[in-house]
């Protein structure tokens, strides 16, 4: 027969044993518990950042959007700037961890933006003083031939300001390749071996202070091998020559115009193409696309 005494001793050895283990699951608990609510936290306060830096980065895409609308000779850097904003945008929604070295690229970006917004500001101010030292200089002129000594020499300077002013931008060049299916349906494609026809697109900015009428633009579309493709023209501009695909002339009015023309085409090259807009023998745009 067992003494009883081992059989209390034993039995509280269980229990001291349960008791420990308890105590230490409890223990375990707490600190899973603590570090669910500390990952949650953190959780928290990085997507509260990320929303700021998102909210900031579509501040500065808007500002750069109405920037760009209002067509100055910056548009182009602007629209770059805007780009690079766009660009960041979507790697901070692909973004799941810290967002902190987003937040010193938005920083950089605002600073750009005030420097760009600045600049842009100042360019508009100088175009509408221009455009008032024009129509002042052509009343002067009409009223009294007696200033024409006098004028002479301040006239020709500021046709020269006038001139650099009212320069033409050619914004938005873009090429895309399309299949062009039986019915006449053009379908856009990025593969070489299906492509017919390569349409090539660009903006001419509005300017008020430029001269309106006829305007000729070349286009030069050279494939991966460095070939000039379509009509492989040459036009001599003074000592210079241009070989081009094709040319276009479009009526100015002052206004914005869209230009799009179609290079139709077989055999197209893999690889990159490069397409360059000149006004006379002077490139104003250019751009370039891949087909695989």
């Amino acid at each position: 027969m067992e003494n009883p005494k081992n059989n209390n001793s034993s039995l509280k050895a269980v229990i001291a044993v349960l008791a420990v283990l308890l105590i230490g699951s409890l223990v375990y608990i707490f600190k899973l518990s603590s570090d669910t609510d500390v990952v949650k936290t953190e959780l928290t306060t990085t997507m509260t950042e990320k929303e700021s830096v998102m909210k900031d980065l579509q501040e500065l895409k808007s500002t750069y959007d109405a920037a760009i609308a209002e067509n100055t000779s910056m548009s182009d850097e602007l629209i770059q700037e805007r780009d690079k904003v766009v660009a960041l945008m979507d790697d901070l929604n692909k973004s799941k961890g810290d967002v902190s070295k987003y937040r010193s690229q938005v920083q950089a970006m605002q600073g750009k933006m005030k420097t760009l917004v600045a600049e842009n500001d100042e360019l508009k101010k100088q175009n509408g003083v221009l455009t008032v030292q024009r129509d002042s200089t052509i009343v002067v002129l009409g009223e009294s031939k007696k200033y024409n000594e006098v004028l002479v020499g301040q006239n020709e300077e500021l046709a020269k300001t006038v001139e650099k002013g009212a320069k033409l931008s050619v914004l938005n060049t873009k090429t895309i390749a399309y299949k062009v299916k039986g019915s006449g349906k053009q379908i856009e494609t990025d593969k070489a071996s299906r492509a017919d026809v390569l349409k090539v697109s660009f903006t001419i900015a509005e300017n008020q202070i430029a001269k309106s009428g006829d305007k000729t633009y070349y286009v030069q579309v050279i494939d991966s091998k460095n070939n000039v493709l379509g009509e492989k023209k040459t036009e001599s501009f003074g000592d210079n020559t241009l070989t081009y695909s094709f040319k276009t002339t479009v009526r100015y009015e002052n206004k914005t115009v869209n230009v799009s023309e179609d290079l139709i085409g077989k055999d197209f090259e893999k690889g990159t193409y490069f397409i360059n807009v000149f006004d006379n023998d002077e490139l104003v745009s250019k751009t370039s696309f891949s087909l695989r």
